[in-house]
């Protein structure tokens, strides 16, 4: 499968991107070691506007600078001290919208993910929730700010032969502190899959 164009990330609605990101495949090879998983649950950042954004208000930081850049690149983040998390950073050169992807179904280097991730047999919160598919993937601030295009990382069309489903839209996870915004109906995920994190309302 080819890997997505800059056309892909760079329209301006980032919550019919993050729709549009379900089903599609996201890559790592990182330490020489290949690994690959199917998105299956994402979140809508919507830059300036959006009080759960790390932009919003026009926030421009040394972390953020790279929202700003034209969409297409990898924004990943260190949460709480502890989580790596990923997001693909959308929209044209100076629109510092993202889409946070929260949940993946492996498909290649599963052994490498449970070898990362501490584990022994596959579960589904070997790669549910944004910390755990960034460890699973191997994606740290080593992958941030690179090409989504490129030899690290990067995102292809699904399987021809997978089945997305229903597409679910709730509220987004973790965002209290942005009042109404977090409430907002902008993380999406496929129904019924089981790799998608919780809560699943």
């Amino acid at each position: 499968m080819a890997k997505l164009p800059f056309s892909f990330y760079q329209r301006d609605d980032v919550n019919a991107l993050a729709i549009s990101l379900l089903g599609k495949q996201l890559f790592t090879f990182v330490d020489g070691k290949l690994t690959a998983g199917i998105i299956v649950e994402t979140e809508a950042y919507k830059g300036v506007d959006d009080k759960a954004s790390h932009a919003y208000g026009g926030r421009f930081t040394d972390r953020t600078k790279v929202m700003y850049e034209p969409g297409g690149l990898s924004y990943v983040y260190l949460c709480y001290g502890i989580h790596h998390l990923f997001n693909v950073v959308t929209a044209q050169k100076g629109t510092p919208h993202a889409v946070l992807v929260r949940g993946l179904e492996p498909v290649i280097g599963i052994d490498v993910m449970l070898e990362r991730r501490g584990m022994e047999q596959l579960k589904p919160n070997l790669t549910a929730g944004p910390g755990a598919l960034a460890k699973a993937m191997g994606i740290d601030r080593r992958l941030n700010g690179l090409s989504l295009d490129g030899a690290e990382i990067w995102i292809e069309d699904a399987p021809e032969d997978w089945l997305p489903g229903t597409v679910v839209a709730s509220h987004r996870v973790g965002v209290a502190y942005a009042d109404d915004y977090a409430f907002l109906p902008w993380r999406y995920y496929l129904k019924g899959n089981k790799y998608v994190s919780k809560p699943r309302t």
